[in-house]
């Protein structure tokens, strides 16, 4: 992959864990196990995972991606993708963040438009109540910044309409609450 420039993308641990966590929304339906126990198999892939991350964090030249399937139940759970790579798998709170900006615009081949904080790129900046370099599990939004505008100040949670649409839906993720 190193050698190809091919982005590795290993958002699995996140998309199995919200398989976990919402199994009984998931159980019988088409692709996925008949009963609860089916799901015990995903249980046991996350530490697999989680060491296929380690190793691949250790060959020089891999880009890692930070990505996601976002299926029901996952979107909004991108700062849990974060706390996960940083405790369980030890990737350093800036690679991680790099990860999801620079390296994901430049694997999509838009790094000339977005993906850092730039003149001249579109930037939606999120301040965060605390420092996520220090404590990857700062999600409190402070202040939001859209196309440039201040579009959020100092509000709460619920306040921001994707948060509060995503608390109403029905397989609405721990990450929310």
């Amino acid at each position: 992959m190193a050698g190809k420039g091919t982005y590795l993308d290993p958002q699995a641990g996140v998309v199995w864990e919200n398989y976990l966590q919402n199994k009984e929304k998931f159980v019988g339906t088409p692709g996925y196990p008949t009963s609860l126990d089916g799901f015990a198999r995903m249980e046991e892939l996350i530490p697999i995972y989680h060491e296929f991350l380690k190793r691949a964090l250790k060959v020089p030249g891999v880009k890692i991606v930070f990505g996601t399937d976002a299926l029901a139940g996952s979107h909004g759970r991108n700062a849990e993708g974060f706390v996960e790579r940083v405790r369980d798998v030890g990737v350093d709170p800036i690679s991680a963040m790099v990860s999801a900006n620079s390296v994901a615009a430049e694997a999509l081949g838009i790094a000339d438009q977005v993906g850092s904080v730039s003149p001249g790129l579109q930037a939606d900046i999120i301040a965060l109540d605390g420092d996520p370099l220090k404590d990857i599990h700062s999600r409190s939004p402070r202040a939001i910044r859209d196309e440039g505008r201040i579009v959020y100040k100092d509000v709460a949670r619920d306040a921001i309409p994707a948060y509060a649409k995503a608390r109403g839906s029905a397989l609405h993720s721990s990450f929310a609450s």
